[in-house]
């Protein structure tokens, strides 16, 4: 009997365990394109309630609930999106993203002034990646800001609010070390700024959105995803290029100094740049077609084109060939195995190299995404996100 009862216990935590499960994975926000469908998929006893709907220029936004048994579980807003076509730029811009505080980067203990070595972050939960926010209820947005508050702490102890990897934050009280009769260090090393060269995928006319890169920028040093407080992007001057060779990836050298600003930057995800183009003057569209977006049923193994600079600041159209298509693929910016085919393109690159990413493809009239990777073994070939992807991601709210 008591065997049964434990069985019966496993069983029903079990089946609690499958209902959370299935609510969690279903997201909150779902954005489509015009004839695409999405199916939620539930589990019995859970109902998919329409509550509220709103119509607008470029599509509609409902609000669905989630009923398990009668109450409401979780809200999810479907966005559609109709009529949405974009322009292909294909241009090497370059980029400026400000940190949403200071990102720590690395540790190293101090010398303080009786030259003893001192490491006050030991024994803290401080770590690479984490961010520092605040000091003492301060707001910090740069490196001169943070060292103006050590430096102020006159060695007291000062809190630091500190964003972690996982979304949660927390308070670290932390003694600060004198180094000289002025200064104060903390053993920690910062930025508060990231540059780099990629290409401007699109521009959506209509609401002036732009997207970049098709994979966001992370820090050099913890090979993280930036969290960014802004961004401009500015046209760059292609400087040289490196071919790739097998197991070498090339890259696109680009001078962004003294160069005017574009653009502003609002989100750095793992699926691209996106944010708003604010100064057209200073950008030459090549390509004028406005081009609808390919779903993924549209898109076909074989041949396509893709848009890059690699001569200057002109744009020209080079053959691809998709090799393969990873049609349920939403995880990552890999939705497509591609290969240059073109021998000019190759002759002048190696294929694939750095600063191509975010270069847009196009195939029967469509847009249908953008270049993301490269096989470092085999340079004509790498990865290109889905076209709907990036559009989505585009839409969503962060």
């Amino acid at each position: 009997m008591k065997k049964i009862k434990i069985v019966i216990t496993i069983l029903f935590l079990l089946i609690i365990y499958m209902y959370i499960s299935n609510v969690t994975l279903i997201p909150k926000q779902i954005v489509l394109l015009e004839g695409e469908k999405y199916k939620i998929r539930t589990l019995l006893g859970i109902d998919v309630i329409q509550t509220s709907a709103v119509v607008s220029e470029n599509g509609n936004t409902s609000q669905v609930n989630l009923n398990m048994f009668g109450n409401t579980v979780k809200q999810i807003n479907v966005t559609r999106l109709e009529n949405i076509e974009v322009i292909p730029v294909g241009k090497i811009i370059g980029l400026k993203l400000y940190t949403n505080g200071v990102l720590i980067v690395g540790m190293s203990e101090i010398e303080n002034v009786n030259h003893q070595k001192e490491r006050p972050y030991e024994n803290l939960n401080i770590q690479e990646g984490d961010t520092i926010l605040k000091v003492n209820d301060l707001e910090i947005q740069t490196i001169e800001n943070l060292q103006k508050e050590i430096n102020k702490s006159d060695g007291k102890n000062i809190d630091l609010t500190i964003l972690k990897e996982d979304g949660t934050i927390e308070t670290s009280n932390i003694k600060p070390v004198k180094v000289s009769n002025t200064e104060y260090k903390l053993g920690l090393w910062v930025k508060d700024a990231a540059t780099g060269v990629g290409t401007l995928t699109y521009y959506e006319p209509n609401s002036k959105s732009f997207a970049a890169l098709g994979h966001g920028i992370t820090d050099s040093d913890t090979d993280k995803l930036i969290d960014i407080d802004s961004g401009n992007i500015v046209t760059s001057k292609i400087v040289s290029i490196q071919k790739g060779e097998q197991g070498k990836p090339g890259e696109i050298r680009g001078s962004i100094i003294n160069q005017p600003t574009i653009g502003k930057v609002y989100k750095n995800t793992e699926f691209g740049i996106y944010g708003e183009l604010t100064n057209l003057s200073n950008i030459k569209f090549n390509y004028s077609n406005k081009l609808k977006v390919a779903l993924r049923g549209e898109i076909q193994e074989g041949n396509a084109k893709v848009l890059c600079s690699v001569d200057g600041n002109e744009t020209e159209e080079y053959n691809i060939k998709i090799e393969k298509i990873y049609k349920d693929n939403n995880e990552d910016n890999k939705s497509m195995l591609i290969e240059v085919t073109d021998k000019n393109l190759i002759n002048k690159t190696g294929g694939i190299i750095r600063g191509l990413s975010g270069a847009p493809i196009i195939q029967n009239g469509k847009f249908i995404g953008a270049i993301t990777n490269v096989l470092v073994n085999s340079p004509t070939k790498g990865y290109a996100i889905f076209g709907d992807i990036m559009i989505k991601n585009m839409n969503m709210k962060y």
